[in-house]
């Protein structure tokens, strides 16, 4: 593999992307109007709530990225691996099929005088 960690860092990300998503629900949902304020006020605590979802939302799409690629990685490494393995059988194939030439040795006989 062209990186030995590949797997850790697949994890890695696999698990930020759990965190981020688990942020996410802990977030909720955006709080509801509260008659007794002002309008300005319920407006403040629904774009301090928007600010916060979106800010987990494109941290979730990093890490979402980074964890993509680091499968792409992996995937062309596997399949790098799968065609010197294809490449490899084909060659023990051919020298398996190859035709074993005997060397036959004529005598020849020695006539006495």
């Amino acid at each position: 593999m062209e990186k030995v960690g590949a797997g850790n860092i697949i994890y890695d990300l696999r698990r930020k992307i759990q965190q981020a998503q688990a942020d996410l629900e802990q977030l909720g949902e955006p709080v509801s109007n509260i008659p007794e304020l002002i309008e300005t006020a319920n407006l403040i605590r629904s774009n301090e709530y928007l600010q916060k979802v979106n800010m987990k939302q494109n941290e979730l799409l990093s890490v979402y990225e980074q964890y993509s690629e680091a499968l792409e990685e992996l995937l062309s490494t596997v399949f790098e691996i799968q065609n010197d393995l294809k490449e490899i059988v084909k060659e023990q194939s051919s020298l398996l099929s190859k035709p074993k030439r005997t060397s036959t040795k004529r005598k020849t006989k020695t006539t006495k005088k």
